[in-house]
């Protein structure tokens, strides 16, 4: 049997087979959900998209990396 195709069959033997690792898998996806769709939207907004150029852009980065607190 192919190296790929028995590790295919391992894991998906060994999923079917879970009984609390399902849950914790599935708090893990809720998780990465929270992480990647919500907060990304309230927290990192895409500041340089607002700039047409690179030029601007670059302008933009520079200016905040330079900026004395």
């Amino acid at each position: 049997m192919n190296i790929f195709k028995r590790v295919y069959v391992f894991y998906r033997d060994g999923f079917k087979n879970m009984e609390v690792g399902k849950t914790l898998w599935l708090i893990i996806l809720i998780k990465l959900a929270i992480i990647f769709l919500i907060l990304r939207v309230f927290f990192f907004r895409p500041e340089l998209s607002r700039y047409d150029t690179d030029s601007e852009k670059a302008e933009h980065v520079i200016e905040n990396l330079t900026k004395q607190p």
